[in-house]
């Protein structure tokens, strides 16, 4: 077997079912009546479950993955490619939504580089770890190589074993690809054996001609590559991208760790699908940021068994709607943490 195979079967971290336990006990002990704060009550506790002790937000580390991808030679997106590169040289220069959230929230960023089209200068604040000049046309031939798929997921892997080193309490991947909506969406009709009308959508900005037009070439790819569509490792790899396969593997490696992720829209949470359908019980180390206004995203949501803690329309990527989250679950944190109970109170019986 060999260190990547290894590593696929190792099963994820199990949750602490005793800091669960005690999280639950301490909600009920705090001066409010039960469940009043409703989903802040049960996002602290599950947060208490993945860390084994009391829940905490405050060093969260962010990663954007980049790459460049062949199906849009087909025509799909309202972007041109260029827009990728021009997006990345975005991230570092700190003009994008990603970067201006990072700084609000005080999170470490990180740009990853793992398939533009072009090889790019070097920029600082970006890691070129390109693999190749994007991924081919899926359309016409396997989107990557077993090894360059490989390859993409263990950027993603060292990249958490990096943040874990770092003491990082919540993980956060982003993506940045124009054309990554037709793969996602593609990769999840192969999961989840569904019909590419139902899961395509406008990405960046398709009108109605334009998705149906989306829904045809991803049909049509998956009638080409139906035979080889066998598993997710290989959905992945026939259908996917650069950088949905580094988010599976930074996915994969923090449900082996045990590091909490905040996983962000559709095409977060078609990597979140395929990392769990690789290794079962990765989900549990999964909170779900928002609703994305992509319509796909609610079946993907669905397949998860996940509830997003928001619903703000937003359908931009890059990480945005994960971190938009970020304020609520220090909220959750600090009202767990910090509230009275209510014997420190001195408030006779509980609040009903």
């Amino acid at each position: 077997m060999t260190d990547f195979s290894l590593w696929l079967s190792q099963a994820p971290k199990a949750l602490d079912k005793t800091a669960a336990a005690a999280a639950l006990a301490r909600q009920s002990q705090l001066t409010k009546p039960a469940g009043s704060l409703g989903k802040l009550e049960s996002l602290a506790v599950q947060l208490a479950a993945m860390q084994g002790q009391a829940p905490q937000a405050e060093q969260v580390h962010i990663t954007v993955y980049a790459a460049d991808h062949g199906v849009m030679a087909e025509n799909i997106s309202a972007y041109p490619q260029s827009v990728t590169a021009a997006m990345i040289r975005n991230f570092a220069s700190g003009g994008a939504a990603i970067s201006v959230l990072a700084k609000q929230l005080n999170a470490s960023l990180d740009v990853i580089n793992v398939g533009t089209v072009a090889a790019l200068e070097t920029i600082n604040g970006v890691q070129d770890q390109r693999i190749a000049s994007g991924t081919a046309n899926f359309h016409q031939h396997p989107a990557m190589s077993e090894a360059d798929c490989y390859q993409a997921m263990q950027i993603g892997k060292a990249n958490v074993d990096y943040c874990q080193q770092k003491s990082t309490q919540l993980y956060i991947a982003g993506d940045m690809g124009i054309g990554n909506t037709t793969a996602a969406s593609a990769m999840a009709c192969a999961m989840l054996q569904l019909p590419a009308e139902q899961l395509a959508g406008p990405g960046t900005g398709l009108n109605a001609q334009g998705i149906a037009h989306k829904a045809r070439i991803i049909r049509e790819a998956l009638q080409l590559h139906q035979a080889q569509l066998d598993s997710p490792l290989s959905i992945l790899r026939y259908l996917g991208g650069f950088e949905i396969a580094a988010m599976v593997g930074s996915y994969l490696q923090c449900a082996k760790l045990g590091l909490p992720v905040m996983v962000d829209g559709f095409i977060s949470s078609v990597a979140a699908l395929c990392a769990e359908q690789i290794c079962p019980g990765s989900r549990d180390w999964f909170l779900f940021s928002h609703h994305s206004a992509e319509p796909g995203h609610t079946t993907i949501l669905q397949a998860l068994e996940a509830q997003p803690i928001l619903a703000l329309e937003m359908r931009l990527g890059e990480a945005s709607g994960a971190a938009v989250a970020v304020p609520l679950m220090r909220m959750a944190c600090a009202l767990h943490n910090q509230m009275a109970t209510f014997e420190q109170a001195a408030i006779a019986g509980a609040i009903s």
